[in-house]
């Protein structure tokens, strides 16, 4: 490649998906391993925590069980730690280890090292002295695994940390004690200190392999092709003599050889490629496609595709069209053919399913698309995959608890297991504490909450009820924040649901910079499911046609969307309305991620933003566009 070592400052490992790359790390962490052992000697391991190395850990659990892989000459040294903290407490870096890894390896207990979050605060500063010593007297650190933060923190070293940093007490930032709210429950739960290792400390390891998926793209090509800066400190293991960043393929959308490869290396062009340069050059240059020059591509690396293709004139048309023809005001295809049309004609009028990882997706990502769907005499389905109970508050729980109470005293209704349900979820919530985990009738309550409100929206549409299914998928059933991986139980429910409705369209949720993976999950089990039905010589799935949304959370790049849904000021405000209707995720929403706004702003910012990128590109200006993605088998 012509420039990427120029560009890429570290090296990076790019792997298919977050569990791909996890197995890489955990075979580097095993061959170390094995390989101090058959010397006789300790392997020192420096251990992050978070959402992103449990498929890590989960491998290396397995590579113990299944392969007979010891760790009884491994000492561990976490990154960090809350404080203060308890280290029985759910959301402690001391359980999540314990919990994940170090209950199922036979570790020696002596040999693990987690910074304690419930020392009294003066003792603090000789305990962080003393980790230090301890890292030192076992020779420092052989392979140091991280993570990133979306504002570019390693450990809890937050921006403006000093390269020559130790092991210290340090103030979270605002933005990673949101991001990380979601594991209280609430901002305000999350503590506003943390132990963690300095940079000084993890620049001394022999090792680095830091890992990150998803929707930290931003920050790795930051850190990678960025400026060396304590104001994005994991930029400073641009000095380090043996760092490697292992991320999937959303994680590697920002860098320069994925974004832009044209400007990385020799490429050979194609469709795709073509429009991602162009769309993006004209967005970049803030011009209309049409009005893009042959200066304007050579001044800006794409000569070579002047070359390959002709001149400014003969691309930019190409490139336009494609564009135009990506917008429809037809999801589901139109009875009279349409030119180049991104849905075909027939079958008219379609069986769709619209699967909604949460009870709330459908109206929030494609509400416009639902309602166009059904008013334009398509058969519309929508499949709720998880009840989404953990997002509803206690506080709304007590709501509805005051006026079923209520309701009965009003009408002198006297059900003695009613009272005694409604009694004791009132108890429960009145004394419940912060790390206690809901019992299952209050997790039956809330999940009752949103499937009302789902069923409301569906109403609101113009759906009968039985175009609604609620899946309730088992994996999400944890009652906890954390939930379990994909099952088979999941998958069966899916393809019997499938099967049943042999839809010739189905949309789902691609927006997986969702913070707590609900959507991956969710996709994974839609994508399992078509491909065993696929594989069963279920001839229908070849007719069957899927297209991705995005979330709350992200929108598709301009250069990839294949089907632009335009939405009039009409039709934004009665998607509004609908989202409306979900008032339990209204102004206290438990788990928003690093987002402050609200989900209806988010889904009208966001629409709006894809309809003046089109207008941008000299194409008609709407006032809001919903976007898609074809998914192929």
């Amino acid at each position: 490649m012509k420039f990427l070592e120029s560009l890429e400052k570290i090296a990076v490992e790019i792997f298919p998906s977050p569990k791909a790359g996890s197995a890489y790390v955990a075979s580097q962490i095993a061959q170390l391993i094995k390989d101090k052992q058959q010397q006789n000697l300790p392997c020192v391991l420096g251990l992050a925590t978070g959402s992103t190395p449990i498929n890590l850990y989960a491998e290396l659990v397995r590579l113990h069980r299944e392969e007979g892989l010891s760790f009884k000459n491994v000492i561990t040294f976490n990154l960090d730690e809350y404080y203060p903290i308890e280290r029985d407490a759910y959301q402690s870096y001391w359980s999540f280890m314990h919990r994940h890894l170090l209950n199922h390896i036979d570790i020696l207990p002596e040999n693990v090292h987690i910074p304690i979050g419930s020392l009294p605060k003066e003792e603090i500063k000789a305990h962080c002295q003393a980790y230090e010593a301890k890292i030192e007297a076992v020779g420092g650190i052989d392979l140091q695994v991280l993570g990133i933060g979306t504002n570019g923190h390693i450990g809890f070293n937050e921006p403006g940390s000093s390269i020559y940093s130790k092991t210290r007490l340090i103030n979270l930032d605002p933005s990673t004690r949101l991001v990380n709210s979601h594991e209280f429950g609430n901002m305000s739960a999350v503590p506003r200190l943390a132990i963690t290792m300095g940079i000084s400390t993890i620049m001394k390891s022999k090792r680095v392999l830091l890992m990150a998926w998803g929707n930290k793209a931003p920050i790795v090509a930051e850190a990678v092709e960025g400026a060396f800066t304590e104001q994005v400190p994991a930029s400073i293991l641009q000095q380090h003599t043996n760092c490697t960043f292992v991320i999937d393929d959303l994680a590697s959308q920002q860098l320069t050889r994925i974004k832009s490869p044209w400007l990385a290396s020799d490429i050979d062009w194609d469709e795709k490629l073509i429009k991602k340069a162009v769309v993006n050059l004209a967005l970049k240059l803030k011009k209309p496609i049409l009005s893009l020059t042959d200066t304007d591509y050579k001044e800006n690396g794409l000569d070579d595709l002047l070359a390959d293709i002709g001149d400014a004139y003969e691309i930019n048309l190409r490139v336009f069209y494609l564009m135009r023809d990506s917008i429809t005001g037809w999801p589901g295809g139109k009875q009279t053919p349409l030119p180049n049309h991104p849905e075909r004609m027939t079958p008219w009028p379609k069986r769709c399913v619209i699967f909604s990882p949460h009870p709330d997706d459908d109206i929030i990502s494609m509400g416009g698309t639902f309602q166009r769907l059904h008013d334009q005499g398509h058969e519309v389905h929508v499949a709720y995959q998880t009840s989404g109970n953990i997002a509803v508050t206690d506080e709304f729980v007590t709501r509805f608890l005051d006026f079923a109470v209520g309701f009965e005293h009003m009408f002198g209704i006297n059900n003695e297991k009613t009272n005694t349900i409604l009694q004791e979820a009132a108890q429960y919530i009145a004394t419940k504490k912060v790390n206690d985990m809901d019992t299952a009738e209050i997790r039956a309550i809330k999940g009752l909450i949103r499937r009302c409100e789902a069923k409301a929206t569906c109403k609101y549409v113009g759906l009968t009820e039985d175009r609604c299914h609620f899946m309730n998928l088992p994996f999400y059933e944890t009652g906890l924040i954390e939930k379990k991986p994909m099952g088979e139980e999941d998958i069966v429910i899916t393809m019997e649901l499938l099967q049943r409705l042999k839809p010739h369209q189905v949309y789902c949720a691609g927006d997986l910079a969702d913070p707590h993976g609900t959507h991956k999950v969710c996709l994974d089990i839609i994508f399992e499911s078509l491909r065993r039905l696929k594989a069963a010589g279920e001839t229908w799935v070849n007719d069957c046609w899927v297209w991705l949304y995005k979330g709350a959370w992200q929108e598709w790049d301009i250069d990839a969307i294949e089907m632009a849904i335009p939405m009039s000021p009409q039709q934004v405000l009665k998607k509004r309305f609908g989202i409306f209707i979900h008032q339990s995720q209204k102004d206290m929403v438990p788990f928003q991620g690093s987002d402050s706004r609200e989900f209806w702003q988010r889904a009208e910012e966001r629409n709006a933003a894809t309809a003046q990128a089109y207008a941008q590109l000299g194409l008609t200006q709407f006032a809001a566009m919903e976007a898609f993605v074809r998914w192929h088998f």
